[in-house]
């Protein structure tokens, strides 16, 4: 039981997402200390409340409503988004447009190999006839459909 954990633990995926989430929470630490310590007070000079509005609050029958601190957390929030957005997203965007296949790209119908039913050599999933030992074999009809040839009978 334990030597399965152990596996569990030390799988890469495990560790890059445990890696992941830790450079994410001192992200997170960084952007709300810039947004406590330069954007909040900066709105607040900007709406006529002075300096900091992170302490606005107000009160109904006794019972405080901090909204300065939901605000001061909803702006950290989007900095935190934005950032993502604009430094992983989009450029994660562009290098897999880069890498991926052109719409335009013609599919290279030898490209999809199976094997021979027969001698379990590598021939074409189109082809009707392997090459090696020249037996009748039945093509791939998703090959067939990808590469636009007819359905052979």
């Amino acid at each position: 039981m334990l030597n399965g954990f152990k596996d569990f633990i030390l799988r890469g995926n495990v560790i890059s997402m445990a890696i992941g989430l830790a450079v994410g929470a001192a992200f997170t630490a960084v952007v709300t200390g810039f947004s406590t310590a330069f954007i909040t007070p900066l709105i607040g000079l900007a709406t006529g409340s002075v300096g900091d509005f992170s302490t606005a609050q107000f009160s109904v029958d006794g019972a405080i409503f901090p909204y300065g601190k939901f605000l001061a957390a909803a702006i950290a929030f989007l900095i935190t988004a934005a950032v993502l957005y604009f430094c992983v997203v989009v450029p994660m965007t562009k290098v897999q447009n880069r890498f991926a296949p052109s719409k335009d790209q013609k599919v290279d119908i030898k490209a999809a190999l199976r094997d021979c039913p027969r001698c379990y050599t590598e021939i074409p999933a189109i082809a009707s006839r392997c090459a090696h030992c020249t037996s009748e074999v039945e093509p791939d009809p998703e090959a067939l459909a990808l590469a636009k040839l007819p359905a052979q009978r």
